[in-house]
């Protein structure tokens, strides 16, 4: 379970307002990098936790069915939300980690509370002026990272529902983008859409496919 002790260090500390910060779609072929900024009101880490905080986990490791209904309630219990992405375009273009680190600026920008600090999965932020705290595997560790985590989750997964019935023959709404087989399958068979990565690897060895 996640405790919310990171958050009230933060907040002993004099920081009132705290971003977790978390982007999903790296590994795609297909599609953006979605990444979601998340701040909740101070009194919320150091009132008595609701029962529904104790699920919020790394968003990988949940169902659908509970992503959606975690979701939800962060929604609920937020003060603020941002959501930011990088196209299938500027991810060719500069490189997924450039791309990761766009969305999460981007995802920033969109908040109107200005953080006193932010909480980011994985690297530091470049190119911003916020105190902010970098943890690899954030998102298994500090509450606000996984909650950002679970939102962007459920967020691109609505939105590769949609590209499922826009781009038909790719099985998006079941692998999400993601290298499955039956995704490389589809590649053989129709070709890379307008949305795929041209920079990722998107065919594999014919052997490996029998």
């Amino acid at each position: 379970m996640i405790g919310f002790q990171t958050e009230k260090t933060l907040l002993q500390e004099g920081r009132r307002h705290l971003a977790g910060l978390d982007e999903v779609g790296r590994g795609s072929l297909l599609g953006p990098v979605v990444a979601v900024a998340v701040l909740f009101p101070p009194d919320f880490f150091l009132k008595r936790k609701p029962a529904w905080t104790g699920a919020v986990i790394d968003s990988k490791l949940l169902s659908p069915t509970k992503r959606l209904e975690l979701s939800g309630k962060i929604l609920e219990a937020a003060a603020d939300l941002g959501v930011g992405y990088a196209t299938h375009l500027e991810i060719d273009r500069l490189n997924i980690y450039r791309a990761s680190q766009l969305a999460m600026v981007r995802a920033l920008r969109e908040l109107s509370l200005k953080p006193d600090a932010i909480l980011v999965d994985g690297y530091p932020l470049k190119g911003i002026d916020y105190f902010q705290m970098a943890v690899p595997q954030g998102d298994r560790k500090i509450f606000s990272i996984a909650a950002a985590s679970i939102v962007a989750k459920v967020f691109r997964d609505k939105l590769m529902d949609t590209l499922d019935g826009i781009y038909p023959g790719y099985q998006l709404s079941r692998n999400r983008g993601y290298a499955t087989e039956d995704h490389y399958r589809a590649l053989e068979q129709n070709g890379p859409c307008s949305l795929h990565r041209k920079s990722f690897r998107l065919y594999k060895e014919r052997a490996l496919l029998k």
